[in-house]
């Protein structure tokens, strides 16, 4: 079963994980002193913001995570079906997580990830600021490495 994900990048970490709790009625499921997320039943969602230094603050990438590498290579070959510009990143750390993944860019430029998690991590993972922000490259967190 497929979750939407959200990753927004906020300016004030305590500020929005009070407006997110009061939006969503509960608390973050997963907090860091750089991130939080929320793992929602109604609507399924998977909604994180984190702060980053320089980073601009807004939407950073949309997603949808997936309970199989089956799942996940079937949404990753519909995109290449459809000529989509695609990057796998493979065992991943990345939000404190670990996963496999793509990244794909939408035709207007639209960051997505397509992912499954299958492990914790007690970092965030690879300073996205030190990735080509305009590259495919895997290895970057959070799409920093996807085409803007």
């Amino acid at each position: 079963m497929k979750r939407l994900h959200v990753h927004f990048r906020v300016k004030d970490l305590d500020e929005s994980i009070g407006f997110y709790s009061a939006l969503f009625g509960q608390s973050p499921d997963k907090r860091e002193v750089d991130y939080a997320k929320w793992m929602l039943e109604d609507p399924r969602a998977n909604i994180a913001i984190s702060t980053r230094e320089g980073a601009a603050t807004g939407v950073d990438h949309v997603g949808l995570e997936v309970d199989s590498d089956e799942e996940l290579d079937e949404l990753a070959e519909r995109l290449k079906g459809a000529s989509a510009d695609i990057a796998p990143e493979m065992d991943a750390t990345c939000c404190y997580a670990r996963s496999n993944k793509y990244w794909a860019c939408s035709p207007e430029g639209s960051k997505w990830e397509l992912y499954r998690t299958f492990g914790e991590s007690k970092t965030y993972g690879a300073d996205p600021a030190l990735k080509p922000a305009m590259s495919l490259e895997p290895g970057a967190c959070c799409g920093a490495g996807a085409r803007a």
